[in-house]
């Protein structure tokens, strides 16, 4: 039977990271790495018997550099990828070990959906919130920016959104707080990953047609007010990417009114 290795890069994790790994015992290997955390993380990873590694935190502000490491100290040829505030169900492990067992040799990805909350309610709007997280080894390329998508040598397929009980369960519930710190950060590297033209109109049709989709169309309405306001930050969002990108476009000219002010 082929093995497989369960990662999960750490910083200051011990909010969630006992839950996190007493669902990972049935994979062949639990690695964490982790990023000189100084709370309990290496306390917590210890109990529970994982390969503990290290990438110095000093190297990045954020978690996608450690990621190609992390994989790296891992002894199978497939990984699953997991992170500290997620729960793995015991259906996705049975799953995963029957994926690879009956799989196509080409097949080196699979994308498993998502189950997120906000304010203490679960999220259907962010549903299926799909990532790419199970993967092989051989040929695999993590990207160094924020939120990127690895590569891998072969195709990829996605587990049906209809199975629920194949999802992550995302435990954190980030305050609005925390949102709003986050998107500015997010949001740059959406700048660039998106650098293509756009026109004007969109400034007024791509938020609001955001807001629909996340409040109509995949049932935020049905999570209250946190899915009202769930879905409005889903359009701020996207209107923030634009007005960034806009920003880029402006100041390849800058100061081209200057002539006006000056005579």
């Amino acid at each position: 039977m082929t093995k497989i290795s369960a990662v999960v890069n750490t910083y200051n994790a011990e909010r969630y990271l006992d839950k996190t790994l007493s669902r990972l015992h049935g994979f062949d290997e639990i690695v964490v790495c982790d990023m000189e955390s100084n709370d309990s993380t290496i306390e917590i990873a210890q109990r529970h018997g994982c390969k503990i590694v290290t990438f110095p935190k000093g190297k990045t502000k954020y978690v996608e550099p450690a990621r190609t490491f992390a994989i790296n100290s891992a002894s199978s040829e497939w990984v699953l990828v997991v992170d500290a505030d997620e729960i793995v169900t015991d259906e996705l492990h049975d799953y995963l070990y029957t994926f690879i067992e009956k799989g196509s040799n080409d097949i080196a990805g699979l994308w498993i959906p998502r189950r997120n909350f906000f304010m203490g309610r679960y999220m259907p709007c962010y549903y299926p919130d799909y990532i790419l997280r199970f993967l092989k080894k051989d040929g695999l390329i993590w990207p160094e920016t924020v939120h990127s998508i690895p590569t891998v040598k072969g195709r990829t397929v996605k587990i049906p959104r209809r199975r629920k009980d194949l999802a992550f369960i995302h435990l954190a519930d980030d305050s609005y707080y925390n949102c709003i710190r986050k998107m500015n950060e997010y949001t740059e590297n959406e700048r660039i990953r998106r650098a293509s033209r756009y026109s004007f109109i969109q400034f007024f049709y791509a938020p609001f047609f955001r807001f629909f989709k996340s409040y109509i169309l995949k049932g935020g309405f049905r999570a209250g007010k946190p899915g009202f306001i769930v879905s409005m930050f889903d359009a701020i969002y996207h209107f923030n990417i634009l007005a960034k990108m806009e920003e880029d476009r402006q100041n390849t000219h800058p100061h081209k009114d200057i002539d006006k002010f000056s005579e």
